[in-house]
């Protein structure tokens, strides 16, 4: 019985990274597209960030795959590598963010309003926060520090959507070019403390086994 319930939720996590995919290839299109068109640095930087979300994804896909196909015991040593590319995927979002929060305050340049870019931003908000949440809630029952860190993309994800949104409304109601990577500079220790954990997950893991 516990085997067959650890099956249905790793097949539930799967469709969850299946719609995480779908969502992210339409949320890096738009926001790229608009922050293009725009002049906005901030909408590509989240477009940016959806690509890189999509490459955890990818990790986290493949992860699942595995243990669908092979098993628990099989999944044991591809959740080692998978912690440790997700960790990394990690690292690179927190230095990403804190590149783009670091180039808008030295330029003293903050967002233009794009209608586009707004509402793939505020709809994002939402999809990701159940997207995270769900995720969350599997990753504890079936002890996966790779779907933790995919998590905790999902998070930041929602995190930096509404950091756009709030830009894209201060800008346009009050002018406040700095809101944008203010409000990115709160995610990095949350960032960096999600990327340490998934990278510490090879030493959990052995301890386990």
């Amino acid at each position: 019985m516990a085997a067959l319930n650890r099956a249905g939720l790793i097949r539930r996590a799967f469709h969850l990274e299946w719609l995480t995919v779908g969502w992210l290839v339409v949320e890096a299109a738009v926001a790229i597209g608009s922050g293009l068109a725009a002049g906005s640095l901030s909408l590509v930087a989240f477009g940016a960030d959806s690509e890189i979300e999509l490459a955890s994804a990818g990790v986290l896909l493949w992860r699942l795959r595995v243990e669908l196909l092979h098993g628990e015991e099989f999944s044991k040593a591809i959740e080692r590598q998978a912690s440790r590319a997700a960790a990394a995927l990690l690292f690179a979002l927190t230095a990403y963010v804190a590149a783009s929060a670091g180039y808008g305050f030295w330029h003293r340049q903050g967002q233009e309003f794009s209608i586009p870019g707004f509402g793939v931003a505020a709809a994002a908000v939402p999809t990701m926060y159940f997207l995270a949440m769900e995720k969350r809630r599997i990753a504890e029952q079936i002890d996966s520090f790779a779907l933790r860190a995919d998590k905790a993309e999902s998070v930041a994800c929602c995190y930096l959507s509404t950091a756009v949104v709030a830009g894209l409304l201060a800008q346009l109601l009050f002018g406040a070019w700095w809101i944008d990577g203010a409000t990115s500079i709160v995610i990095i220790g949350f960032l960096l403390k999600e990327g340490r954990e998934a990278w510490s997950a090879e030493d959990s893991c052995d301890d386990q086994d």
